[in-house]
């Protein structure tokens, strides 16, 4: 797709140019691709408006490292499994962890943002939760969305309603 948007980037926004990008495409249709490419700039604005969070990529070495590319490092990226040390993540005492290898623990959601998750499952329904982060919880991804909801399925249809401690998933409209 990307591919053939630039080769079609600075020809005028009519229905042709869009009938182009998805022949170039093969398998979408001109209506879906002027769609993805709203999706995408609309997720540039959001970078740019700084509602995004720039995510935090490192070499083993700590250096920066702006090839837009998870670390190998053994930080929760998807490498080989082991540490810059060259030890196992299994191996050694868990105090034995770097400050960049620490769990980050999650940001609580606040009402509004539940409220607007909620919204959100009105307007998508269940499970796309890509949808709802991008238009209604813009400040979570569609993964912490989909985290969200089942925390939210879970103790809606949960037992012993009178035995448990208040919660926000307690907001239901």
């Amino acid at each position: 797709f990307e591919n053939a948007l630039a080769r079609h980037i600075d020809e005028p926004d009519t229905e042709q140019r869009w009938e182009r990008v998805a022949s170039a495409v093969g398998h979408k249709s001109a209506i879906d691709c002027k769609r993805r490419y709203e999706l995408l700039v609309e997720d540039v604005r959001n970078i740019c408006a700084g509602r995004v969070p720039m995510p935090n990529y490192s070499n083993s070495d700590g250096a920066d490292d702006h090839s837009g590319l998870p670390s190998t490092s053994g930080d929760g990226g998807s490498g080989s499994g082991r540490s810059g040390s060259g030890r196992s993540k299994k191996a050694g005492a868990a105090g034995a962890r770097t400050a960049d290898q620490e769990r980050r623990k999650g940001i609580p959601w606040t009402e509004e943002e539940h409220r607007l998750f909620l919204l959100g499952l009105a307007k998508f329904g269940k499970g796309d939760w890509r949808s709802i982060s991008r238009n209604f919880v813009i400040s979570r991804t569609p993964t912490q969305v989909a985290s969200h909801a089942q925390k939210y399925f879970i103790r809606l249809h949960s037992m012993n309603k009178d035995k448990r401690r208040s919660s926000i998933h307690d907001i239901t409209n």
